[in-house]
């Protein structure tokens, strides 16, 4: 044992002696590891962070919500089918409330897109979001000021509101924006809640930071008439496994609300969040494959760098690899001391790599999120590691199959 870590430590010793005599061709080779790491961790953290605030914001929706809408969100029928749908009224939400039993919430939902003031201050194309009080029961929402809405404001038609967290920013750098009246499409809405953070980046207008949430009856008073357009039905069940219970409830009812006789198809769908979680999973799982395949193909060039760069080595030092041998020196000797010169090259070049992706994660975060895990660590090691062996074996295999009196004679 102690003679393989003497031999360890002597062949790790020349492997650096050997590294640092040639400076500018390690650093070069190291460039492919450099790069290899560098994205495979940047791209880690990147769908890492994305991936945690989506599921953050479907979290803030609550994974148990139902939509009963006129519109499908993912379905392979005709859309003309579903354009000629008739419209979802507030009447038939009514009657759909008083005759479902089992959801523990339901609300009625309708949006529209405007601009959104405080004195100098604007932001365009905001996503208007009208319910009643009910609509809170079915998100699992949390607070930074006030609170939502009231049963009697909704009813009445008052003109408050609720802003999420991305709107009070921008709105509201420096002051609270409770109780202060912002200009809606023109008209005054006094603020009674904002939202805390809660949305997610990929979720775009949907996301829940982007909004404003004001009673359902103003958006019809000050917006359109409630017969332009459908809207649509927040249904919450009582836990994630009553949902496909609830959803055939949902069904039966709906149908009965509609007038629909048994040989008619339904005219009106029930979304899931779990048709947008598996079209995400899909997008980004067509992202991992071509960061996979650009890492690959990074960490192929780097490997073949090195390997070459070795073969070089050795036959530059075939002279020292003879006299080694004259002198007693193992196979297992000469093949540890190239071996652990490939790996110390990757190994340098993949931490480094590691460094650089955490700072251009750091950097990325500003504008997307990403979410540096402990396991990006020993990833990036790992594959470096990894690599240096399966590149530097072939050469360090040719060197110590030497013969040592061949090995003397080369010129």
């Amino acid at each position: 044992m102690r003679i393989l870590l003497f031999e360890l430590k002597e062949g790790l010793s020349i492997a650096l002696r050997a590294i640092l005599s040639n400076k500018i061709r390690s650093l070069l080779t190291m460039l492919g590891i450099f790069i290899g790491v560098a994205v495979v961790i940047t791209m880690s953290t990147a769908i890492k962070g994305i991936d945690n605030s989506f599921q953050s914001g479907i979290s803030s929706l609550g994974t148990d919500v139902l939509y009963v809408d006129k519109w499908a969100w993912f379905t392979n029928e005709e859309w003309w089918k579903i354009r000629n749908r008739k419209n979802i009224t507030m009447e038939e939400y009514t009657r759909f409330k008083d005759l479902v039993k089992l959801p523990v919430a339901v609300a009625p939902v309708t949006n529209t897109v405007q601009t959104v003031k405080f004195n100098e201050r604007r932001v365009d194309n905001v996503f208007v979001n009208g319910s009643n009080a009910d609509y809170v029961k079915t998100t699992n929402f949390t607070f930074a000021e006030g609170r939502f809405y009231s049963e009697i404001e909704s009813n009445a038609a008052r003109q408050v509101a609720v802003i999420g967290s991305e709107i009070a920013k921008k709105l509201f750098p420096n002051i609270s924006p409770l109780d202060r009246t912002i200009k809606i499409g023109g008209f005054n809405y006094k603020i009674v809640g904002v939202l805390a953070e809660q949305g997610s980046f990929i979720l775009g207008p949907w996301n829940p930071d982007n909004q404003v949430y004001v009673p359902i009856e103003t958006i019809f008073k000050n917006f359109f008439n409630r017969s332009f357009r459908t809207i649509t039905i927040n249904v919450r069940a009582n836990g994630p496994a009553m949902v496909e219970e609830t959803k055939a409830e949902i069904e039966g009812v709906m149908r009965n609300v509609r007038g629909l006789t048994y040989n008619q198809e339904n005219d009106f769908s029930i979304n899931q969040q779990e048709g947008l979680q598996q079209s995400y999973k899909s997008v980004v799982g067509v992202i991992q494959i071509a960061g996979l395949f650009i890492t690959g193909l990074s960490l192929f060039v780097g490997a073949i760098g090195i390997m070459n760069i070795m073969f070089v080595s050795v036959k530059e030092r075939t002279k020292e690899i003879g006299l080694r041998k004259a002198i007693g020196a193992k196979r297992r000797t000469i093949l540890s001391q190239f071996l652990l010169e490939s790996s110390v090259i990757c190994l340098v070049g993949g931490i480094a790599g590691l460094i650089a992706a955490i700072i251009i994660s750091l950097l990325i975060n500003q504008f997307i999120p990403t979410s540096i895990q402990i396991d990006s660590v020993f990833i990036g090691i790992g594959v470096s590691l990894i690599t240096g062996v399966i590149s530097g074996f072939a050469p360090a295999y040719t060197a110590a199959k030497m013969d040592a009196v061949e090995a003397l004679r080369y010129e």
